[in-house]
């Protein structure tokens, strides 16, 4: 294991978050204190309580979650996806380091950067909404999983994509839709029979009542189930990788 190749990059990666600190922090937090503000206090003072748990602070846990899949995508995808458009790809495909090394390098920063981001995000709700932390162990555990499976399918998309636009397009125009719709203002409980089944082919809705469990102990779905669709997601993003590396999709071309 080349130790050294894995900190160079994950150091080069953490060193472009301080340089764009109004990109990578201020941005998101802000736009989340908006939904507290707007969800949180405005709209939720009027709205009742769900699993008796107030409107305000049962958002929480999905408007967190939001940041947190956005921001891993958005993290990974954006730091592979300029080593191929400046072509310092090849530098680093052909440096002794293994594709593991590579993935771990900028995976890893990925993941620490939406951590850090969702602490964030967390300390700031408590000037908006008063909540509490059931099981503070899965919820920084969730925290991290879903940081790095969602930064391991950035890192995909960043392969994948072929121009700046094709970027957002994942995460604007399919992330954000399943998070407003997996149970971020509500519970699928709520809603008519047909729907409930229908929300369960939704991934996030396993993510984010995984997350909500660990906070108050109430979940749409059961939470072993939580646990083990977002391990089968991070499987499956890492064959993705693999067979990416092995094939050299839009790597060597």
């Amino acid at each position: 294991m080349n130790l050294y190749g894995i900190r160079a990059i994950y150091n080069f990666e953490m060193a472009r978050m301080k340089r764009t600190v109004m990109q990578s922090v201020l941005s998101p937090v802000i736009s989340t204190c908006l939904y507290f503000v707007v969800f949180g206090s405005a709209i939720g003072s009027r709205m009742g309580d769900i699993d008796n748990i107030a409107y305000g602070a049962y958002i929480i846990p999905g408007l967190v979650m939001l940041s947190l899949l956005m921001q891993s995508i958005s993290n990974a995808s954006f730091g592979i996806y300029m080593p191929k458009f400046s072509g310092t790809i090849y530098e680093v495909l052909s440096a002794p380091v293994s594709y593991v090394e590579v993935v771990l390098g900028y995976v890893g920063a990925a993941a620490t950067k939406s951590v850090i981001l969702g602490l964030i995000i967390l300390a700031t709700a408590r000037f908006f909404v008063d909540y509490h932390v059931l099981h503070p162990f899965w919820m920084f555990s969730f925290l991290v999983l879903t940081s790095i499976t969602f930064s391991l399918f950035g890192f995909i998309i960043g392969i994948w994509a072929d121009g700046f636009e094709k970027l957002q397009i994942v995460p604007m125009m399919i992330v954000t839709p399943l998070v407003f719709l997996g149970g971020t203002f509500y519970s699928i409980d709520m809603l008519p029979e047909i729907w409930q089944t229908i929300s369960l082919f939704n991934p996030v809705v396993y993510l984010i009542s995984g997350f909500r469990w660990a906070f108050y102990g109430v979940s749409d779905v059961h939470i072993a189930i939580s646990v083990g669709m977002t391990l089968v997601f991070l499987t499956a993003c890492m064959v993705g990788i693999w067979w990416i590396f092995k094939t050299g999709y839009r790597l060597r071309s």
